[in-house]
């Protein structure tokens, strides 16, 4: 599959280290040409020769070492490159390139290449989480580099939480996942309906949801890695928005559907991730409602609903996916709002089920067509549900053209 592919993993200074010998192991298995530059603390964790064994090419820690080969290194291997993986990346690294520092063999390399950089993030959770590198990873990200999310575990250092490296094979999943994926949805234009809506109760009070806007995020990202023009309209998240779509922002079910109906014609795929409040207040008090009484009641009017009301205005050629979050009955469930909302599939989801529910970076879903058909997929990444969604749809349309 990697044939001809030259990738560069990069390895810095982290108790994962090990782990990347398995996942060059895999890639040269995969046929891919590989190199691998260390950092000199990486090189305290595995041995330089390690690697060299394993991918069949010397190993570049220092930047001043006589080279192996007459050529300028940095600059030959940024070239020549396919892509460049650092993985374990830690803090130093991601902070090195947000900064636009490059001392050493690596940072000097990634600042050279004009290959798509890959950065698998793996450390203390505290340090993971700290603000400076949330900035950094999100300055990054808007730069236009690559990150894969870290598992969440027991850490080497007793703690648990996230920033444990992936498993070798997930990784090698991702980089396999890069190379296959053609830009298949160049001409395609995607609108996404994501996130919660808030229906104000007073000034300071609202009705909302869980929902996270994650799964909605996630296929905005794949759509557009892709080839696709998106759009989203956002309730009010607090994620990283994606930088390869336009976000239109909204707060009610009222602003989304609004938003909706004025985008609806420019686009040929709509997709609504949304979780929108079923309800809204009949009258929203203009003060913050103060609690004298023992017991409060609310007069609350249904919502509009925004999927019905964008299948009822359904135009030949256009595909509405939905999406059903239900604790009970799945399929029934999600059946009867496939058939309601004039959907040609919908992704369903049991939101009880452990790794499927809201604010998570998993799900497990069931993607039903409307010929009856479902495929059901096991514990995936949002981003890969995402991309599983988009190839569904694909078939749709090339069945249907």
């Amino acid at each position: 599959m990697l044939t001809g592919k030259t990738i560069i993993v990069g390895v810095c200074g982290g108790i994962a280290a090990y782990k990347v010998v398995e996942v060059v192991s895999s890639l040269r298995k995969l046929n891919a040409e590989v190199h691998v530059i260390m950092t000199e603390n990486a090189a305290e964790f595995v041995t330089p020769l390690t690697f060299q064994s394993i991918s069949h090419n010397p190993v570049t820690v220092n930047m001043f070492a006589e080279p192996v080969y007459w050529d300028i290194k940095h600059i030959s291997l940024a070239e020549k490159a396919d892509m460049v993986m650092i993985a374990p990346a830690t803090a130093n690294i991601i902070g090195k390139v947000a900064g636009g520092i490059a001392d050493d063999m690596l940072s000097t390399t990634i600042m050279a290449t004009k290959a798509p950089v890959i950065f698998v993030p793996a450390m203390n959770t505290n340090m993971y989480e700290n603000v400076i590198v949330q900035n950094n990873i999100s300055k990054l990200k808007d730069m236009g580099y690559t990150f894969l999310e870290p598992d969440s575990g027991l850490m080497a250092c007793g703690t648990t939480g996230k920033g444990r490296l992936p498993q070798p094979q997930s990784i090698v999943e991702s980089i396999k996942s890069y190379f296959s994926r053609r830009m298949d949805m160049e001409g395609y234009r995607v609108l996404i309906t994501a996130g919660p809506t808030r229906e104000a109760i007073d000034p300071v009070r609202y009705i909302s949801n869980h929902s996270s806007g994650k799964m909605g995020y996630a296929i905005a990202e794949a759509a557009a890695a892709r080839g696709a023009q998106v759009k989203v309209i956002s309730g009010p998240v607090h994620i990283q928005k994606p930088h390869t779509a336009v976000i239109e922002d909204v707060t009610t079910a009222d602003e989304m559907l609004e938003a909706a109906l004025n985008s609806y014609n420019d686009f040929d795929i709509i997709i609504m991730s949304a979780a929108v409040a079923d309800y809204k207040c009949a009258s929203i008090a203009d003060k913050k409602i103060k609690k004298t009484d023992e017991t409060l009641s609310i007069e609350l009017v249904k919502n509009p609903d925004i999927a019905k009301e964008l299948g009822k205005i359904k135009k030949q050629g256009k595909v509405h996916v939905g999406f059903s979050a239900e604790t009970n009955e799945l399929v029934t469930n999600a059946k009867a709002k496939l058939k309601s909302k004039n959907f040609d599939m919908i992704v369903a989801n049991d939101v009880t089920m452990e790794g499927a529910g809201f604010g998570v970076d998993t799900n497990i879903v069931k993607l039903i067509g409307k010929d009856g058909s479902i495929l059901e997929l096991p514990l995936m990444k949002k981003i890969e549900v995402a991309h599983k969604i988009l190839d569904q749809i694909l078939q749709f349309k090339s069945e249907n053209s």
